[in-house]
C-alpha cells in the first residue's frame, strides 16, 4: 500500500492528553486536525465534529485514543468505517474493544476500508488470524510505553499516587 501522510485529514477520537501529543506531532506533516469527544473545546486550530460518524466523513485518518468505558465499547463500527471508506486508514492506539473487531477484518477483506494500523486488540494476546495475511495492516505488540524514561515515569507516578494516597492529599491521576 502506498500512502503519502502528509496533507490528510487526520481525525482523533479523544482529544485528551494522548490525543493531543498525536495532533501536535501529526501537525508537523501539514496535515488538518479534526476531532470529536463528549464536549467541544476551544481548540482554535482542530475542528470539532459532534459525531464519530461525522468526524470519520472528513478524515482521511481516524486515531483513537480515547478512554474505553461503555460509551466508547465499539466506537468505531461500521457505520464509522464506511464513513471513514475505501482510501480511508483506522489507527487504535487505545483499547482493543473501542473498534468492532469483526467489522474492522470484513471491512478490510471487503476493501470498505483502506487500511488498519493496529497495537491493540479486541481480545488480547489473540488476533483475529486473517489479519495477518492482510497487506494493507499493519500489527505491533502494545509497546508504545516499552522504553526505559517511560516506564520510570509510569513507576514515578505510581509511587506519587501511593504517597498522595497515604498522605490524604489528592491523588495526581485519579480514576473517575
Amino acid at each position: 500500500m502506498h500512502f503519502i501522510f502528509s496533507g490528510k485529514r487526520v481525525g482523533i477520537i479523544g482529544l485528551g492528553r494522548i490525543g493531543l501529543a498525536v495532533a501536535k506531532r501529526v501537525e508537523g506533516f501539514d496535515c488538518p486536525v479534526n476531532y470529536y469527544q463528549r464536549t467541544k473545546q476551544a481548540y482554535p486550530n482542530y475542528t470539532y465534529y459532534p459525531s464519530v460518524v461525522e468526524l470519520a466523513a472528513n478524515s482521511d485518518v481516524l486515531v483513537v485514543a480515547c478512554p474505553l468505558n461503555e460509551h466508547t465499547r465499539h466506537i468505531v463500527n461500521r457505520e464509522v468505517m464506511e464513513a471513514l471508506g475505501p482510501k480511508g486508514v483506522l489507527i487504535n492506539i487505545g483499547r482493543g474493544p473501542h473498534v468492532d473487531e469483526p467489522e474492522l477484518v470484513s471491512a478490510l477483506l471487503e476493501g470498505r476500508l483502506g487500511g488498519a494500523g493496529l497495537d491493540v486488540f479486541e481480545d488480547e494476546p489473540n488476533v483475529p488470524e486473517a489479519l495477518f495475511a492482510l497487506d494493507n495492516v499493519v500489527l505491533v505488540p502494545h509497546v508504545g510505553s516499552a522504553t526505559h524514561e517511560t516506564r520510570t515515569a509510569m513507576a514515578d507516578l505510581v509511587l506519587g499516587n501511593l504517597e498522595a494516597h497515604v498522605l490524604k492529599k489528592p491523588l495526581l491521576t485519579p480514576v473517575v
